[in-house]
């Protein structure tokens, strides 16, 4: 696939429903300016982002793992090849017609065999005769009459030929001057006591000139000598000329190649190409075929993935290789960290509940009209964004946002968001692992390594006497990570409030900061239902007064 101009609209590392709409809804608006934009996310959807993609009719949206490049993401030369049958004649004038000095060799499959290029045959050219002798001896018949335009009119399996080519001279009478035709390829004239001569000194073949046809005697001796005849349609130097190019391109190619793979990234193999010479290399998939070839000048030419971030702009939050990508613009809500580019960006960070607020926000203003099932993708990016408009950082825009967006998508509020949060019947039944590690916030506090989990939930109680042995496995992966404190929310949204798990050796001041009633384990928080404006900033409050 050739690089384009393809913009990546993507959120962050752990998607939610809010980030996964705000891609979706973003990439239609630069579509809808004529952008080639495509909706990303840089992990598994969560069962709320799928019901919600399922009832709206949406797919899921790409999975981006990185930000670099692949070889199968720039713009490759064509695939065009050669077979190992090909002869070098061939081969070369293939190179005169298409513009290219090499070649990659495949099989009748596409399968990379090896590679010539037009060093490889002017070594042949310039190099040990020996070689050469050696390559004309394997050389059929056949490939000798394709190659000086011609026919064969006599092949013996039997012939015994040097590898050397001579051109008969003739003094007065019958001598032969400067030929020594023993097992050599002899280019001769249609005389027949010259041909006949020839034959009897051990000729090991005859490349007869200006002729379309041969004497019955000279063919008769050409048998008993095992001797083969070719009629050439050249002159004599010609002739001379194209029998050494006349052999298979696969007696010469390189078979040890240097070559790149389609899912290798343009960073790494500018590297590589760093530490070798040539000017064009092969790349082939993961079954070595070939898709095409990829010179210095493109690599050094490529660009890794136009990005815009969504609901994130901290990089250690977004895709792989982000700090050597161009990021064109920034939608989000959160707090401003760790962000810097080599260029100006659009930047739109804004205090709302949620980024498919600001999504929707953007389609108004640009009076840009889109679906009704996308109207209700972001009204459920901001519901669960905001938990059921019921977070401390859900605004006034926040509220008529989701006002608008149920009215065009024709859903009666209250209903819709009851059904959305009822999703965790099925959450029970999946592995406790998942659930526990699917949405966690990784937070450094003053030293401490903290995590912090979120698993929205319809019905609390159910998850009140631990019956999926929660707290076990949360200490665990605690323990797996090398963690000092593991807090996992359980957030009902419909009764506005969580309770909370803890693991790890610093406990004791989670549960400070949230604590538990007196003869309970896991008390219901009421009004707690953001992690990121209430129960990270009053741990993190525990911790620094003990760390201070």
């Amino acid at each position: 696939m050739a690089q384009d101009n393809k913009i990546y609209v993507t959120g962050h590392q752990k998607p939610d429903t809010d980030c996964i709409a705000a891609a979706i809804g973003y990439a239609f608006y630069k579509r809808a300016q004529g952008l080639d934009a495509v909706a990303c996310r840089l992990g598994r959807v969560n069962l709320e982002s799928k019901y919600l993609l399922k009832k709206f009719h949406f797919s899921k949206p790409l999975l981006l793992k990185t930000a670099k490049v692949r070889m199968d993401e720039i713009d490759l030369d064509e695939p065009l090849t050669i077979t190992s049958d090909l002869s070098i004649l061939e081969t070369v004038r293939k190179m005169e017609e298409t513009g290219r000095e090499s070649f990659a060799v495949t099989d009748g499959e596409g399968v990379l065999q090896g590679w010539i290029s037009k060093t490889d045959i002017a070594k042949l050219a310039l190099g040990d005769t020996e070689t050469t002798r050696e390559m004309l001896r394997q050389t059929s018949a056949e490939y000798f009459a394709r190659a000086v335009n011609g026919k064969v009119v006599y092949d013996d399996p039997d012939r015994n030929i040097s590898g050397s080519i001579g051109i008969l001279t003739r003094n007065e009478g019958d001598t032969l001057i400067e030929c020594d035709p023993e097992g050599k390829i002899v280019i001769n004239g249609n005389e027949k006591r010259g041909s006949l001569e020839l034959m009897r000194q051990g000729a090991g073949m005859l490349v007869l000139l200006h002729t379309e046809s041969v004497d019955p005697e000279v063919l008769s001796l050409a048998e008993e000598k095992h001797c083969p005849i070719i009629l050439s349609g050249y002159s004599a130097m010609n002739t001379s000329r194209y029998l050494y190019l006349a052999s298979p391109v696969g007696l010469i190619m390189r078979d040890k190649v240097t070559v790149f793979y389609s899912h290798e990234l343009a960073d790494d193999v500018n590297k590589k190409m760093a530490a070798t010479r040539f000017r064009s290399y092969p790349v082939v998939d993961k079954k070595n075929h070939l898709i095409g070839y990829v010179s210095r000048y493109q690599i050094m030419n490529y660009h890794n993935k136009k990005l815009i971030l969504v609901d994130h702009n901290e990089f250690q939050h977004s895709v792989e290789g982000i700090s050597r990508a161009p990021v064109l613009e920034v939608i989000d809500h959160h707090r401003v960290a760790n962000f810097s580019t080599p260029r100006p960006v659009d930047f739109r960070n804004e205090i709302v509940g949620a980024t498919s607020t600001i999504i929707a926000t953007i389609f108004r203003e640009n009076m840009i009209p889109f679906s009704k099932e996308l109207a209700g993708l972001l009204l459920g990016g901001i519901l669960s964004a905001t938990v059921n408009l019921q977070a401390p950082t859900t605004t006034s825009l926040d509220i008529e946002t989701a006002n608008i967006l149920a009215a065009m998508a024709d859903l009666r509020l209250n209903e819709f968001a009851e059904e959305m949060f009822s999703m965790d019947t099925e959450v029970r039944d999946k592995m406790v692992d998942e659930m526990i590690s699917h949405d966690m916030i990784f937070r450094d506090i003053a030293g401490i390594r903290v995590v912090f989990g979120r698993v929205n939930v319809s019905d609390i109680r159910a998850y009140r006497e631990d019956p999926l042995d929660i707290h076990a496995r949360l200490q665990d992966y605690c323990r797996s990570r090398d963690l000092d404190l593991c807090i996992l929310a359980f957030v009902s949204a419909l009764e506005n409030g969580c309770i909370l798990y803890y693991a790890g050796a610093k406990v004791e001041w989670a549960l400070e900061a949230y604590p538990n009633n007196p003869g309970e384990l896991y008390s219901f928080q009421e009004g707690v239902v953001s992690r990121t404006s209430q129960i990270i900033p009053r741990v993190t409050e525990v911790i620094q007064k003990y760390r201070s």
